[in-house]
């Protein structure tokens, strides 16, 4: 049996390790020169009860250094002041459209609904999305993004990252899984394998929307907007990325568990729609990290060989913080470094919480 289980363990432990290298093609990868573009941007803001953190934000959002812009505020049928706070802005700047979905329209489709009518609201080819609740890292941000739109590329894919919290382990461990999306989806792309891209930080093309029908073959759910648009639109010629420090935004995090664990689960039902291949692949890489996890911890506390598993442990810990300090340097987020071990496997044991609670219940809408 000892001998089952340290082979069993070796497997997983070098699929996980063979993963780790592929993301080698994020964390290695240097920024793209480009040349500076004055292309036509409409950045797109759905908001849904948002009223203060539009007050907020949206003034970085005007301030940037851009001369060819408009900003598309869409009230997602809010019950506070969002819509009020956008004409304010609107009144002052006349680079801002509005675009006010009734609550007798909110059934429609929900975000997508939404979504779909400020699209069809923008005069610019070029799209430009983030969320009510971010703010870019520099007044470069759309700059930096768009020129990437060279080459045919039709979808450009940014980093969304949280905002930092001191003493926060549940800040610390929401950056954490972001990271390592985000490792994994830069990755894929640079591998010809692009899957998704988040909403926080995205932009495409007008034709590309319209060439995929928009939504439609996903209106239904609740979730899915970013990630299922991509999973559905991008491939290895039209996706570019940006990971350009100034072409971060950065978002409110959960303050607490619950919530954060709700929107988990919330974006998590959209990845069973993934195609066959990017399910493979991610879910072969969640399946080795916990059966790793487990093995290691069994074989040790058994003390089973256990100078050959403390020495694959090592090894896999060595190549893994290559990646991620090569990566968490890119996207500014050296400060998780220190507590990977424990933050890779408290969120594993939180995934797999998630996953079987999505198998009883359904979770709510995105507000």
């Amino acid at each position: 049996m000892a001998i089952t289980l340290l082979v069993a363990f070796l497997i997983f432990s070098i699929i996980n390790i063979l993963f780790y290298i592929g993301y080698f093609s994020f964390s290695a990868a240097k920024s793209q020169n480009t040349t500076a573009t004055n292309i036509p941007v409409s950045v797109i803001i759905c908001a849904k009860n948002e009223a203060e953190n539009l007050k907020q934000f949206i003034p970085n959002i005007l301030n940037q250094e851009y001369s060819n812009f408009e900003v598309i505020l869409i009230n997602d049928a809010s019950s506070d002041d969002t819509f009020e706070v956008m004409e304010n802005f609107r009144d002052i700047d006349p680079r801002v459209k509005l675009v006010n979905v009734e609550n007798n329209e909110a059934f429609w489709g929900k975000k997508k609904y939404a979504l779909t009518l400020g699209i069809k609201k923008a005069s610019n080819p070029y799209l430009l999305f983030t969320d009510a609740d971010c703010v870019p890292e520099s007044n470069l941000w759309i700059q930096k993004m768009v020129i990437n739109f060279i080459d045919e590329k039709s979808i450009v894919l940014g980093y969304g990252g949280y905002f930092k919290q001191k003493l926060s382990f549940l800040n610390k461990l929401i950056r954490f899984e972001t990271m390592l999306t985000a490792i994994q989806y830069f990755s894929y792309s640079k591998l010809g394998i692009p899957y998704m891209g988040v909403g926080r930080n995205l932009a495409y093309t007008s034709a590309e929307f319209y060439n995929q029908n928009g939504f439609a073959t996903h209106l239904h759910l609740k979730s899915g907007d970013d990630d299922l648009f991509v999973n559905q639109a991008a491939t290895k010629f039209n996706t570019a990325i940006c990971f350009d420090k100034d072409a971060i935004t950065r978002s409110v995090p959960k303050s607490d568990y619950k919530s954060w664990i709700q929107q988990k689960r919330r974006h998590i039902t959209t990845a069973k729609y993934y195609k066959f291949n990017h399910k493979l692949l991610l879910g072969t890489f969640f399946l080795s990290q916990l059966v790793f996890w487990i093995l290691f911890i069994g074989l040790l506390a058994l003390q089973f060989y256990w100078p050959i598993v403390l020495g694959v442990f090592i090894l896999r810990l060595i190549i893994q913080y290559i990646v991620f300090w090569k990566s968490a340097k890119k996207l500014d987020e050296l400060d998780l470094l220190w507590a990977i071990p424990v933050l890779e496997f408290f969120l594993i044991l939180i995934q797999i919480g998630i996953f079987s609670s999505n198998l009883f219940s359904k979770p709510t809408n995105w507000k």
